[in-house]
């Protein structure tokens, strides 16, 4: 679900682009054509709604795995403010510790929750951009077409910064990004990961 997930994200944001440039939110900021997908608005659009379909199936799939393990409240809760300051300053120091690749630390907790919480607003912006006058109600709600398209901008934003803190945090812990490739760390007799052979 992982690489999966991975791909429709990348499918999405770099066709939103596509589209957005046809018709910019933010006046001045224009993406440049080398990173769209489509060579203009329909073909983006075209290429949007594939991987939203693909997104929110699989989106889907991860929430209701994770939600009937007990695998999302496992990982991602709880989480201390004392915890979060302590992360935050390792890492602002380069003191990563990451030995148990199935425990998440503090700031992995936060950057997973707001992801989660950026992708449903996504789902809720984009069927408001999609279908105003079917969804008038949620699109009033946003502050109009125009706020729900800055919105779904802005959710767009949060997910690119996700995506470059989570690859530069995975370069930073090489053993992550091996475990991401390999199928995930080896789960030992106590139930918590063993450092990930490196090939």
């Amino acid at each position: 679900m992982h690489w999966t997930n991975a791909a429709a994200m990348l499918i999405m944001i770099t066709s939103g682009w596509g589209i957005y440039d046809d018709d910019v939110v933010i006046r001045g900021l224009h993406i440049p054509h080398a990173l769209r997908l489509g060579d203009w608005a329909a073909p983006s659009l075209n290429w949007h709604f594939a991987g939203m379909w693909l997104l929110v199936l699989n989106g889907l799939a991860y929430l209701g795995y994770g939600l009937v393990t007990g695998r999302l409240r496992e990982r991602l809760l709880p989480i201390r403010f004392s915890d979060l300051v302590a992360t935050v300053r390792d890492t602002l120091h380069l003191r990563i510790s990451h030995e148990d690749l199935t425990t998440y630390n503090a700031v992995q907790k936060v950057l997973y929750v707001v992801v989660i919480l950026a992708a449903a607003s996504q789902v809720v912006t984009g069927l408001a951009i999609w279908k105003p006058v079917q969804f008038s109600g949620l699109v009033s709600l946003l502050g109009g077409f125009q706020g729900a398209r800055l919105i779904h901008f802005l959710g767009m934003s949060v997910i690119v910064g996700f995506l470059l803190v989570h690859i530069l945090l995975s370069l930073l812990v090489p053993q992550t990004l091996w475990a991401m490739l390999a199928g995930g760390p080896r789960v030992g007799p106590s139930g918590h990961g063993e450092p990930a052979p490196l090939p």
